[in-house]
């Protein structure tokens, strides 16, 4: 059974630091409105818990129930693979429509809380946009010898807004907009941490209260595979790697949304203390093992982190 809110708020101030080992390498997790980078594999290998320490509450808001919506920047000259759309949207219905059940990551963040009650396992999916609005021109330099093109956050915030105004999907602390970007098409996130080089994705906002946009980053993961794509696909699409860091931002940002919410004392939010950990795979389909079956589907995603166990569940504790 749940503790109240007073006394779990109680545990959270008074309680002791358990002793977990500090993760090495990657870039850094939270810089400004920057959240939750999830460091590329060949800056930051994981094999469990990193961080330090249980996530404590810094007294920001949580999500109780999130509407997601997805966006494609894929303009002439670029391309994805054909199904990666359908599978992306897939997945953000599957988990729409086991909203609430215990069986998969999404449940393990309900144990987290802001002054008005527990974040929800409660998502819908509002809908999805193939943008293809020409990219502007680079908004920054990376050292990514496959990206012909670099995307500011700047870059991305404006484009996020123009569709979410153009599509009347609104805004707001409830809404979350997840922009894809098409195959070889990187960003930065600040002078120093690019994606690829430095990060997978990321999650942000911009504006405040009722009138935020909160969104997140999204490159194509298998621009460079070993950066980004943990695999195994058990879809068969370069869609599973992306949907696997899509899965870490969206959990991120409904634990903590706008960084003041849910973080460990390294700044670790609950997906970065398990970033590229898979646990146990609990079956296969003929492209590859998977370990969450979200609505009847395959995902192999990585876990989430648990203040109640203190380590990486793959289902609600």
């Amino acid at each position: 059974m749940r503790r109240t809110l007073g006394l779990l708020l109680a545990a959270v101030t008074l309680g002791g630091v358990t002793g977990v080992a500090l993760g090495s390498g990657g870039p850094p997790l939270r810089a400004q409105n920057i959240l939750g980078m999830v460091a590329s594999r060949v800056s930051n290998q994981a094999t469990g818990v990193r961080g330090f320490g249980n996530l404590r509450y810094h007294g920001g808001p949580v999500q109780h129930g999130s509407t997601v919506y997805a966006i494609y920047w894929d303009p002439a000259g670029y391309s994805m693979s054909s199904d990666y759309t359908t599978v992306i949207n897939r997945f953000f219905t599957d988990v729409a429509a086991d909203s609430g059940k215990t069986s998969n990551v999404f449940y393990a963040g309900t144990q987290y809380y802001d002054y008005s009650g527990h974040e929800a396992y409660s998502v819908a999916f509002g809908g999805s946009y193939v943008d293809t609005n020409p990219f502007p021109a680079s908004g920054c330099s990376d050292s990514v010898s496959q990206t012909t093109v670099c995307l500011s956050d700047a870059q991305i915030q404006a484009e996020v807004k123009r569709v979410a105004q153009l599509r009347g999907w609104g805004y707001g602390p409830s809404k979350e907009f997840f922009m894809f970007t098409a195959r070889n098409v990187g960003s930065c996130a600040n002078s120093s941490d690019c994606a690829f080089s430095q990060y997978c994705a990321y999650h942000s906002w911009v504006g405040s209260g009722s009138a935020e946009y909160l969104y997140a980053n999204m490159p194509y993961a298998d621009t460079v595979t070993s950066a980004c794509d943990a695999e195994p696909h058990p879809n068969g699409s370069a869609a599973d790697a992306t949907i696997n860091v899509t899965s870490h931002e969206a959990n991120e940002t409904m634990t903590d949304p706008n960084g003041n919410a849910w973080y460990d004392l390294s700044g670790y939010e609950n997906g970065d203390k398990c970033a590229w950990y898979f646990g146990s795979s609990i079956g296969s389909t003929p492209y590859g093992a998977y370990n969450q079956l979200i609505d009847g589907h395959p995902y192999e995603l990585q876990l989430e982190y648990s203040n109640a166990t203190q380590s990486c569940v793959a289902r609600g504790t």
